[in-house]
C-alpha cells in the first residue's frame, strides 16, 4: 500500500490529457470536486477553518439541487467527488442518496466526516460504493478530543465505536475502500501525535495523515508555522509505527513549508474544484466568505451546476486568479487545497519546456487516481 497512497502530494501526472488541453486554452471539467452537503456541523473545533467562511445561506441543500448536481458533473466529465468541504454532510438527510447517485453516474465518491451522525447501520452499504472513507480526529484521549473538537464525552465513545464498525464491515465483507484517519495538527496539540499513531494502529485503518492547519490571509486562527520545525522528531516517531497494513504519513511539504509558497498566481482551481454547503460555487473554499464575492461564481441552488460551469463568469473568474491581477502569496489562504497542484502547474507553466507533460506520465496508476 505505501507505494501506491499518496498522501503528501498530488495525482495529476495521470491526468496529463486535462493538463494539455489547459496549457492549449481548452475548457476542462475539473477532475475532483470537494464539497458539502450542507454549511452546518455537528462539531466546533477550535481549529475550523469554515469559520471564517460563514455565508449567509447555511440551509441544507436539497435532493433535487443534490442530485442536479451529481447529474451535471457526470455529464461534463467530472472524475470524483468528495464529500469534504466547509459543512459536516452527515448533516443532511440526503448523504446516502447522494452517495448512490453519484456512484451510479459514474464517479468515483469520497466522505470526509468527524464520524458521529454517520449511521452505523448504513457501513455496509456506503463503504461498497466508496472509494474511501476518512474520519477527522485529532486527539486519541477523550478529555483532548472533546475540547479540540467542540463536542461531548459521548461523541468520541461514538466516533471510536463507528471507526471501528467500519473496520470490521471492510474486513469481513472483503469491501475494495480505503479507510483512514486525519489529524489537523495545532503546536498545542502534539501532545496527541503518538497517541493517535497508536490508536490508528489498534483500530486497524489503513493511514493516518498528520496536516497543517490552514489559515486565511489575514492569520485569524493565530496558526504558528515556525512551531511545527519544533515537532519533526515526533512526527518521524509516529511515521516509524508504519507497516505493511497500516501508514501514518505527515504532511512534510505544507508542515515545513511555514506556510509559504513558492507560486504567485493559483492555476489549480479548474482542475479541483471547491463547492460550499450553501450550493456556492467560488474560485475556491478560502472565497466563500461574502467578503470575496468577486471571486464568486453562482449557487447551484438556482442555476445548474453545468450552466455555471459553461458560463462566462466561471472561466473569467479562474483567469483572474490566474492572471497578474492575482497574488496567491498574499490574497488567499495559506497553504490551500490546491497547493501542490499548483506547485505542479506552475512549474510546468514556467518551465517553457514543450515535452514536458509527456514525460510526467507515468505508468503504476496510485490509488484514489482521481482524487488528484
Amino acid at each position: 500500500m505505501e507505494n501506491s497512497l499518496i498522501l503528501d502530494g498530488h495525482k495529476l501526472n495521470w491526468h496529463m490529457d486535462k493538463v494539455n488541453a489547459w496549457l492549449n486554452g481548452e475548457r476542462i471539467a475539473p477532475i475532483t470536486i470537494d464539497c458539502s452537503l450542507t454549511a452546518n456541523c455537528s462539531y466546533r473545533c477550535v481549529y475550523c477553518y469554515g469559520k471564517l467562511q460563514r455565508i449567509n445561506n447555511e440551509k441544507p441543500l436539497d435532493k433535487d439541487t443534490i442530485f442536479r448536481f451529481l447529474d451535471d458533473a457526470a455529464e461534463i466529465g467530472v472524475k470524483a467527488i468528495s464529500f469534504i468541504s466547509d459543512g459536516e454532510s452527515t448533516c443532511s438527510p440526503h448523504l446516502y442518496d447522494a452517495i448512490i447517485r453519484g456512484k451510479a453516474n459514474g464517479m468515483d465518491m469520497a466522505l470526509g466526516t468527524n464520524g458521529y451522525l454517520l449511521k452505523d447501520e448504513r457501513l455496509e452499504e456506503i463503504l461498497a460504493l466508496l472509494t474511501y472513507l476518512r474520519f477527522n480526529i485529532s486527539a486519541a484521549e477523550k478529555d483532548r478530543y472533546t475540547k479540540i473538537h467542540g463536542c461531548n464525552e459521548k461523541c468520541y465513545e461514538k466516533v471510536i465505536n463507528t471507526i471501528k464498525r467500519s473496520v470490521d464491515v471492510k474486513k469481513k465483507s472483503g469491501i475494495d475502500v480505503t479507510i483512514g484517519m486525519q489529524m489537523v495538527l495545532l503546536p498545542d496539540y502534539q501532545d496527541q501525535i503518538l497517541p493517535l499513531a497508536r490508536l490508528g494502529k489498534e483500530l486497524g485503518v489503513d493511514y493516518l495523515v498528520i496536516k497543517h492547519c490552514g489559515d486565511d490571509e489575514e492569520g485569524s486562527l493565530g496558526v504558528d508555522y515556525q512551531a511545527y520545525d519544533g515537532m519533526i522528531d515526533v512526527l518521524k516517531e509516529a511515521e516509524a509505527l508504519s507497516d505493511d497494513n497500516y501508514i501514518v504519513q505527515a504532511k512534510w511539504s505544507k508542515i515545513l513549508s511555514q506556510g509559504k509558497r513558492r507560486y504567485k498566481q493559483c492555476y489549480g482551481a479548474p482542475f479541483i474544484l471547491q463547492i460550499s454547503g450553501s450550493g456556492l460555487v467560488a474560485a475556491c473554499g478560502s472565497f466563500f466568505n461574502d467578503k470575496y464575492q468577486k471571486y464568486h461564481i453562482g449557487n447551484i441552488r438556482d442555476t445548474s451546476f453545468k450552466e455555471l460551469w459553461s458560463g462566462d463568469r466561471y472561466w473569467k473568474v479562474m483567469n483572474e486568479i490566474a492572471s497578474c491581477n492575482f497574488n496567491a502569496q498574499k490574497d488567499c489562504a495559506a497553504l490551500c487545497l490546491q497547493h501542490k497542484v499548483n506547485e505542479y502547474l506552475w512549474e510546468i507553466k514556467h518551465s517553457n519546456k514543450q515535452d514536458y507533460t509527456e514525460k510526467e506520465q507515468c505508468a503504476d496508476i496510485p490509488m484514489h487516481v482521481n482524487f488528484i
